[in-house]
């Protein structure tokens, strides 16, 4: 399923943990249950259940009936960490309201790599300071980036200064969701 695809409804498997959008609220949706799922970006998914957006992380789509996510990247086998590499990972974590991925968003303010120590320093910001889905991002950037060949250590920092607007985005992303300026 594509960032465009129709809403598709399906039924839930088994239990399916989740988090409300935008609050990041802890929830879970019973086996058994109509869910419509309106953005497959990622890995993850958007879905609406009893008329409010829950994420689903891709380790649970096969709640949803769905293949889960496992994501893999090939080690150069120099030892380094590859910035492509942490790119290509930030890359496959997207907004749950926007079908955009965060560095097109213009989340990403900093990416910082420090060899020696194995560790990567991103600082980036959200599409509104009060957001509840903070620390899932948070989660979603440190596993993914954490993924990639001789990362040890990820750390983000949220930062909402300079606050974001939607010129932060790429004009791709601008065109995708009807925001160009």
């Amino acid at each position: 399923m594509s960032m465009k695809a129709e809403r598709t409804m399906v039924v839930t498997q088994r239990d399916c943990p989740g988090r409300l959008v935008p609050v990041g609220d802890p929830v879970t949706i019973p086996k058994d249950s109509f869910v419509t799922i309106t953005q497959s970006a990622g890995g993850n998914y958007t879905v609406v259940h009893h008329g409010n957006m829950v994420r689903v992380d891709g380790a649970d789509a096969d709640a949803l009936g769905l293949e889960r996510l496992e994501l893999e990247f090939d080690d150069p086998g120099d030892g380094l960490i590859h910035e492509d590499l942490v790119w290509q990972a930030l890359d496959t974590v997207f907004d749950p309201e926007i079908p955009v991925s965060l560095p097109s968003l213009g989340l990403i303010y900093e990416l910082g790599i420090d060899q020696e120590s194995g560790t990567v320093d991103i600082r980036m910001t959200l599409t509104a300071p009060g957001c509840g889905m903070g620390p899932v991002l948070i989660g979603d950037v440190q596993s993914r980036v954490g993924l990639v060949p001789n990362v040890r250590d990820v750390r983000v920092e949220l930062v909402f200064d300079p606050p974001w607007s939607r010129e932060m985005m790429s004009e791709e992303a601008q065109l995708e969701t009807g925001m160009f300026s």
